[in-house]
């Protein structure tokens, strides 16, 4: 069930919150209910829930540092740039 509102916001907070909106395409009213619920329950899980995208790139080859190597992680990325 769902309750009609009227709120009064910040003008820049608005904005802010219907471009949110609009690039997870989604409507204003889910972005204010994820903010209030984060703010509600923060121990809930779901209101913390972020967008996560892999990205992929294609290589020659795989990397040969030792990850726990932080100079030898330093070393090649300094060679790449």
């Amino acid at each position: 069930m769902a309750m009609k509102t009227t709120l009064n916001l910040d003008d820049a907070l608005l904005r802010s919150a219907k471009k949110i909106a609009a690039e997870r395409g989604t409507t204003l009213t889910s972005v204010v209910e994820e903010a209030l619920r984060a703010v509600v329950n923060p121990r809930d899980r779901r209101s913390a829930r972020q967008r996560f995208r892999w990205v992929v790139v294609s290589g020659s080859e795989l990397p040969t540092a030792d990850l726990a190597d932080r100079k030898a992680l330093y070393d090649i990325m300094e060679r790449r740039h």
